[in-house]
């Protein structure tokens, strides 16, 4: 089945730059030279509801000022030590096996600088197989000498080649101390285990826009009664105009933040256009900010489906996301913002658990009533121990934002996107402290003499005078950038 639109259907295309002759009534054609007075109805009717996208941020995150030309977080690294690389069965000089420490559990590569030390107890994992072993030589390179429990070699039920390795206690000798430990290794138990963290940063970027009306212009009363999300009412058309730049402007603060990115080194941008940038330097200080889906992207998680398509259609799909989750934070309550396909591929994942589901639908819970208005649609649900609240996001579905363009690129659309809620603990260089931050939240630039979250100003001899001009020009202006902490709990799902 398709669904297809009127030849007449109203697609009033956004504001455009210059003013029409349409824009005006024409009283010198047949239309008007007649007596009769039409049914003029005043009222503009709003036939495409609530147009704005914003919002989604608030429901979310947070905002907070910044005072510096970027803002820098750190993140906790694993407490645990898990490390994969190459075995070797019958590596070591003095004892049954080597294992050379390529890469750390998430796949940074590791050298020299592994936590693993001598007398450390370890899990080795390989083809389904998982030896026990005692690090009996930690060499300062990344080479570890390991000698299994359960038999003389390891070769006996492990082979050369890609393991994993996981450090699971310690076992000493009655009376040994760090000093009786010997052998030829620098890097010794005597070592001791230093933490580390990740740095992230994001640089803010300004956002400006105005709208101008002239004096004349300005005092003409129209036959349209206006309306519009910013509460403007009336006859005069600017009003409208004015209103909807500014609605306009809301949205874009948004969606920067949901689809931005950084300047890439190859980027012309931030090069050819450093007059514009103030650096000619990407990254940090060139053009560009981190929005939410490249920060998802660049840190965090994933999902094309079972099917590669739109696979919310059975557990599957959310069993392999709650696996993702173990590994990483494993928060339990998260948010599930989701475009109409995806939201309703989950209700009928939802509905198809219940008895009825294959055979028909229930008529009600409690008194089966076939009159009872039936609900196929579901807030949230459960699973495991995790819990998934569900909302439609407008964002991908209204045909003037990423609703069209999800439709033009296909598999590579995204459909959703699931943000831990809660908050979690950092530590803000700015301030020298820890603090606890929601996951997700705005910093817009500020001090005790501007605020830049959301300025607006006006120009000209319309209302209050400050200048000759004989117009009105509104100035709007923002400066902020989006904070993504802990991204390896986020999931986009494309």
């Amino acid at each position: 089945m398709a669904i297809t639109n009127g030849p007449n259907l109203n697609s009033v295309a956004a504001s455009i730059q210059q003013t029409l002759a349409s824009n005006y009534i024409d009283f010198t054609t047949s239309t008007w030279a007649q007596q009769y007075l039409p049914d003029l109805m005043e009222k503009e009717a709003e036939v495409f509801g609530q147009r704005t996208i914003s919002g989604f941020l608030a429901q979310v995150g947070a905002e907070e000022s910044m005072s510096a030309d970027q803002v820098i977080w750190s993140e906790q690294s694993r407490l645990h030590l898990s490390y994969t690389g190459t075995l070797d069965v019958d590596g070591g000089s003095s004892a049954s096996g080597t294992f050379t420490v390529t890469n750390d559990i998430d796949g940074n590569a590791i050298t020299d600088n592994h936590g693993i030390r001598v007398n450390d107890m370890v899990l080795i994992a390989q083809s389904g197989v998982v030896v026990k072993a005692l690090c009996v030589q930690t060499p300062e390179s990344a080479v570890v000498t390991l000698e299994p429990y359960a038999n003389a070699a390891l070769g006996t039920e492990l082979s050369d080649g890609a393991a994993t390795l996981l450090v699971i206690g310690s076992e000493f000798g009655k009376g040994q101390s760090y000093s009786d430990i010997t052998g030829t290794h620098s890097a010794d138990r005597r070592t001791a285990l230093k933490p580390s963290f990740k740095s992230f940063s994001n640089k803010p970027i300004i956002m400006k826009d105005y709208y101008e009306v002239s004096g004349s212009d300005a005092s003409q009363i129209g036959w349209v009664e206006i309306s519009g999300e910013e509460g403007q009412n009336g006859y005069l058309w600017y009003l409208k105009a004015e209103g909807d730049t500014r609605a306009r402007f809301n949205d874009y603060l948004e969606m920067a933040m949901l689809e931005a990115e950084k300047t890439a080194d190859a980027s012309a941008i931030g090069f050819a256009n450093k007059q514009i940038f103030g650096s000619a330097d990407a990254g940090t200080n060139g053009a560009g900010t981190e929005g939410l889906f490249a920060a998802i992207e660049d840190r965090g998680n994933i999902t094309s489906g079972v099917t590669g398509v739109n696979a919310a259609t059975d557990l599957a799909e959310f069993d392999a996301i709650l696996a993702e989750f173990d590994k990483q934070g494993a928060i339990e309550e998260n948010m599930l913002f989701v475009n109409r396909a995806t939201s309703l591929a989950i209700d009928d994942m939802l509905a198809s658990m219940n008895s009825y589901g294959s055979g028909g639908t229930s008529y009600g819970v409690f008194d089966n009533n076939e009159d009872m208005a039936l609900n196929l649609g579901f807030s949230g649900f459960r699973r495991g121990s995790y819990d998934f609240y569900k909302s439609d996001f407008r964002y991908l579905n209204d045909k003037a934002t990423r609703g069209e363009i999800n439709r033009v690129a296909g598999s590579a659309a995204i459909r959703g996107v699931i943000i831990p809620a809660g908050v979690s603990s950092v530590y803000d260089q700015t301030l020298g402290k820890n603090l606890k931050r929601p996951f997700l939240h705005v910093r817009f630039r500020a001090s005790a003499t501007d605020n830049r979250k959301m300025k607006t100003w006006v120009t000209g001899s319309v209302g209050a005078t400050t200048s000759a001009l004989d117009a009105m020009q509104l100035h709007m202006l923002s400066e902020r950038c989006l904070v993504v902490q802990g991204a390896n709990n986020f999931m986009l799902m494309k």
